[in-house]
């Protein structure tokens, strides 16, 4: 039980290690300090909805549905190419630069773009349902594939919440424009990254 606890958990905590668009918006989000708590829970709980699909093999859904990954994988392009627009215009923005709370967008925006950061990224898919879905068939009986699962999403609340409110350990080096500007640019390229490798993936 708890090996595969232990296992769960270093095996989601790889996958989500990897700085991408959601772990980004996550990380600003952190450093203005505003609805750090809801985009953490948000994310959290959306890892904790795929995992368990994952964990309970219905990683044969894109077999069902084969317009579902070309579907999420345009739409995931389009939304990060222009996210990440944004976040050049932004770094180019002198009055924009300092992003002090206020700056962020109301809590409905913000959610809705945490969503779309989530649920239209097809990697997500791929590493929850799909990779941990994949490893928690070692696990025959149900209380060790119970205890993977658990452990698995137990890393995404670790991460998600460590990386929103550990943001604000940075907040020395985010006391000058020149930092925004650099993280903003850095956003952009993570973003535009992404999405031209989405899109070579259809290609």
């Amino acid at each position: 039980m708890y090996a595969a606890a232990l296992t769960g958990f270093a095996t989601g905590f790889s996958l989500i290690l990897a700085i991408g668009a959601q772990n980004a918006f996550v990380l600003r989000q952190g450093l203005i300090r505003e609805h750090v708590f809801w985009v953490c829970l948000v994310c959290a709980l959306s890892d904790a909805a795929l995992i368990t699909l994952g964990v309970a093999g219905m990683g044969s859904i894109t077999v069902a549905l084969p317009w579902l990954v070309p579907f999420l994988t345009w739409g995931g392009a389009v939304f990060l190419t222009i996210y990440g627009a944004l976040s050049l215009h932004r770094a180019f923005t002198p009055e924009r630069l300092l992003a002090t709370p206020g700056t962020g967008g109301t809590l409905h925006r913000v959610l809705l773009t945490c969503l779309a950061f989530t649920w239209l990224n097809p990697h997500v898919y791929l590493d929850t349902v799909g990779l941990i879905g994949a490893v928690s068939t070692g696990y025959p009986s149900i209380a060790t594939k119970l205890a993977f699962g658990l452990g698995a999403i137990t890393s995404s609340f670790v991460f998600f919440f460590g990386l929103g409110y550990g943001a604000r350990l940075l907040a020395p080096v985010f006391a000058k424009p020149r930092a925004w500007m650099i993280l903003d640019i850095l956003i952009a390229l993570i973003m535009w990254t992404i999405a031209a490798t989405l899109i070579a993936t259809t290609l």
